[in-house]
């Protein structure tokens, strides 16, 4: 397994006298043989700026930091698969942070690109390459040009060829999960948030926020063109917005009116369920799925990361309890990070979590941040690392009747067999 490495110019090379090493949170570790899979279709191999690559020098065993000009390399997984090992590196600039990508350790053997990583749902509907750019591009202006009034539709379009968004795409091609974005404000600070940074938190957002406040009918508009088959979802909560709940009395409205007209198709919510009473009212009108995003099941990492505005995890707890007890498939985005998410306190606390709230489905998503400035803000670990991969086995161990995927899916998946193959 050797070392993976990138020039300045970005050029990637392999070390034939350097063994790879990853790291788990703060800790360099050991590659092990049955955490690799091969580089995924749709992954991209990316060099960590202001870094030094780590490996082990394989005449001595030692540890060692390659010297010269180099960068440490990852890989950027599509979704489907879950991070197991953060890459081996050493910061050259301490001062300075990663942009907000899911970094994994990568490795070259004889035949190709290996990535320390888990397949935890069917790639195929996230994949890029199923998304044809030119059929995008026409399906954009045809529903721009058929809803010229509607500031929705323009806003996605951005989202769908200039942030090469997939859910956006999904809207304009009317197939599988579309979006509907519908706040420009949040209830949370999330420290790691993809839409909206302060200036002082030395990120960059890589997406802009919608900035206006939609009318009913822009957002029934979208819905009724995408509901036309009985697979379909349309999803409010996007990474272009705040939180959707924030405008409960539009969505509430809004679903009450298509309803009144189709039955086809389902409609979710991604949604951080801090407002406890506008997610009873937006189930209430007929929600089908909620997928509901945490970082941790414990108070303290919970409120540095999300750092919510009025609300606790309690009312999070609250809001998907009440949702299941009505029939909602429920869900949550469970953002994950080597190191943090295998603590041993993490993994006990979020099974109770599970087990109280009757989800469906463990969303395993890659946390896209900084590794040194997340680690600052966070709790110390006060239990045993257990390692990702133990993790999600526990997880299959302790919660039989949980899925451990990592996107939304309708409800006969829930009675198929569950298998990687295509269910939409």
């Amino acid at each position: 397994m050797n070392l993976v490495y990138s020039d300045p110019q970005g050029n990637v090379f392999d070390h034939p006298d350097f063994l790879a090493l990853g790291r788990n949170a703060e800790m360099i570790t050991e590659i092990l043989e049955d955490e690799l899979i091969p580089l995924p279709e749709g992954a991209t191999l990316v060099s960590l700026p202001f870094t030094r690559p780590v490996g082990i020098d394989a005449e001595t065993g030692e540890m060692k930091l390659l010297e010269g000009d180099y960068h440490a390399v990852g890989a950027l997984l599509p979704q489907g698969f879950t991070r197991l090992l953060l890459p081996g590196y050493i910061k050259s600039d301490k001062t300075k942070a990663l942009p907000l990508f899911g970094y994994t350790a990568v490795v070259w053997k004889e035949d190709g690109f290996y990535v320390a990583a888990r397949l935890t749902d069917n790639p195929y509907f996230w994949n890029p390459v199923h998304c044809d750019p030119d059929e995008l591009e026409v399906e954009v202006k045809r529903l721009v040009a058929k809803y010229p009034e509607n500031r929705l539709y323009a806003h996605l379009s951005n989202c769908a060829l200039g942030y090469e968004c997939l859910t956006a795409s999904n809207t304009f091609l009317q197939r599988w999960e579309g979006a509907v974005p519908v706040s420009y404000s949040c209830n949370a600070g999330c420290f790691g948030c993809i839409s909206e940074q302060p200036d002082e938190s030395g990120f960059v957002a890589p997406q802009t926020r919608m900035n206006f406040k939609p009318k009913v009918e822009e957002i029934t508009q979208i819905m009724l063109e995408h509901l036309r088959t009985p697979d379909s979802i349309i999803s409010f909560g996007q990474g272009c917005e705040g939180e959707p709940s924030t405008q409960a009395v539009l969505i509430i409205d809004a679903i009450k009116r298509v309803r009144e007209q189709t039955k086809m198709g389902y409609i979710n919510i991604n949604t951080n369920a801090g407002l406890t009473d506008h997610i009873r009212g937006i189930v209430d009108a007929g929600l089908d799925l909620m997928r509901v995003s945490t970082i941790s099941a414990l108070d303290d990492h919970y409120n540095a990361y999300y750092k919510p505005r009025a609300y606790t995890l309690k009312n999070v707890e609250k809001s998907l309890r009440y949702a299941t007890d009505k029939g909602v498939i429920t869900s949550i985005n469970y953002l994950v990070f080597p190191g943090v998410t295998d603590r041993e306190e993490e993994v006990e606390a979020m099974i109770e979590f599970v087990r109280r709230t009757g989800l469906k489905l463990i969303q395993m998503r890659n946390l896209n941040i900084d590794p040194e400035s997340y680690l600052s803000i966070i709790p110390k670990a006060q239990g045993e690392l257990l390692g990702m991969k133990q993790m999600i086995e526990i997880f299959e161990q302790e919660l039989p009747d949980v899925v451990i995927g990592s996107y939304s899916h309708t409800p006969k998946f829930y009675t198929s067999d569950r298998t990687l193959a295509p269910i939409l």
